[in-house]
């Protein structure tokens, strides 16, 4: 903590599972909105496989690694943290819901909102499926339609369409393994995506339409805003791990040296490599060595970042809001620090580029070593971690305003309390996502 510091907010700890790294981040929310960062404990992930747990015993250990490093930099204990759920099995869908109302004269309600969301967790699934978050994109009352808001118009049919997101109930329960078996508690659980975009991406950014595409280890994910609103989320099921493994096969090298290769000297556009210099890379044990040029190593990295972002492009197609992105695209990840990729994306998809750094909700004084894109989306759990723990505190306070001035006390509901309600939702959401235990772990 620093001195003449006034904090608003509790010491919050983030917790992102990826596919090259585990990352345990602890930080709070200053007097002047800025988040100061406490403590950080990063390892290598090797239970995760695309964004899903695959080895609980190696993911807990990492977990554990990362949450006591946090701990040693920051002197405090944990007890809970909150979690980023990502993923080939993230599956988005749109619904149209309605609401009939019984009065004309009364004005809508965030009650009668709230009952619309609602329905929408009674949709039909695939088996095993259960859904992560549910957005509403825009209202219609009556006949008046592209409402934001509906609240305290009149109306008797309130109807809506939604973005829903799911997920498979085994991915989640077996983050909730990991996290349960080193000694702590999930405060709650947000997708990946929604987190990065909240830490890189602008209000205006959001407002003109962007689309987010986060280039992880093992994942891609991609989220499209467009007026302040999320419309389409996917994740593609590759992302910098299948570039390496391209140079391993390409350069015929080990798997540690063609990510040195990639990180060192690769390129994204191969047009970009004037010197063409030879790299030479040692043989086994005083064997030959391996010669690779910089531009043939450049051609087997664009290849593959063209391949992806053919995909990215179909996903913008599908989403309707091809023509809608007036930001242009933010690349973000450990992916969008290849050298030149921000040049080869523009000429490949026609949108302008830039890589997103999360550092703007940063308070002064933060370690350089945050100011990358690798740490997008453990920022931005921390962030929307504290984000919602501040609507907790403003919910709590409204109600205590309202039962003083109503001064009643004949019914059950005013005896709870806001952070009461919000423990039972957090219990509510871990038995949500639990299935019968498996023996296995």
């Amino acid at each position: 903590m620093y001195k003449d510091v006034t904090y608003t907010s509790e010491l919050t700890v983030a917790l992102d599972i990826g596919t090259t790294k585990v990352c345990a981040i602890a930080g709070i929310r200053n007097e002047y909105g800025r988040i100061d960062i406490l403590g950080i404990g990063t390892v290598k992930s090797e239970g995760v496989n695309r964004g899903v747990v695959s080895n609980i015993e190696k993911t807990s250990k990492a977990i554990k690694l990362a949450v006591e490093g946090a701990e040693q930099s920051s002197g405090k204990k944990f007890d809970s943290v909150h979690v980023g759920i990502a993923g080939q099995h993230i599956k988005s869908y749109h619904h149209h819901g309605m609401l009939v109302r019984n009065n004309s004269l009364t004005e809508i309600s965030k009650a009668d909102v709230e009952k619309l969301i609602t329905d929408m967790h009674k949709l039909a699934l695939p088996a095993g499926d259960k859904i992560l978050h549910v957005i509403p994109q825009e209202f219609t009352v009556d006949d008046e339609t592209n409402i934001i808001d509906p609240i305290g118009m009149a109306g008797v049919r309130l109807e809506a369409n939604f973005h829903i997101i799911t997920g498979q109930i085994s991915a989640s329960q077996n983050i909730i393994k990991c996290v349960e078996k080193v000694g702590l508690k999930i405060a709650d659980m947000t997708l990946e995506p929604i987190a990065s975009a909240n830490a890189v991406l602008s209000e205006e950014e959001k407002e003109a339409g962007v689309v987010l595409v986060d280039i992880g280890g093992g994942t891609t994910d991609i989220t499209i805003f467009h007026e302040g609103i999320i419309r389409h989320t996917a994740v593609l099921p590759f992302g910098g791990n299948i570039i390496t493994k391209d140079i391993k096969e390409g350069c015929i090298v080990m798997s540690s040296q063609a990510e040195k290769l990639k990180v060192k000297f690769g390129s994204a556009l191969s047009d970009e490599v004037y010197d063409n210099r030879v790299i030479t890379i040692p043989g086994f044990k005083g064997g030959e060595p391996k010669e690779v040029t910089e531009r043939n190593l450049a051609r087997i990295i664009q290849a593959r970042v063209e391949e992806i972002f053919d995909y990215v492009l179909w996903e913008i197609k599908r989403s309707g809001y091809e023509n809608k992105l007036i930001a242009g695209m933010v690349l973000t990840g450990g992916g969008s620090l290849l050298k030149n990729i921000n040049l080869l994306v523009e000429g490949h998809t026609g949108h302008s580029v830039r890589i997103g750094m999360p550092i703007d909700h940063l308070a002064h004084g933060y370690s350089s070593e945050l100011a990358s894109p690798v740490y997008s989306t453990a920022l931005g759990l921390l962030l929307t971690a504290i984000d919602n723990q501040d609507e907790i505190v403003i919910a709590d306070t409204a109600e205590s305003e309202v039962i003083d001035m109503d001064e009643s006390d004949d019914t059950e509901d005013t005896n709870i309390s806001e952070p009461t309600r919000m423990n039972n939702f957090f219990t509510y959401v871990k038995e949500f996502f639990e299935t019968t235990p498996d023996s296995e772990f």
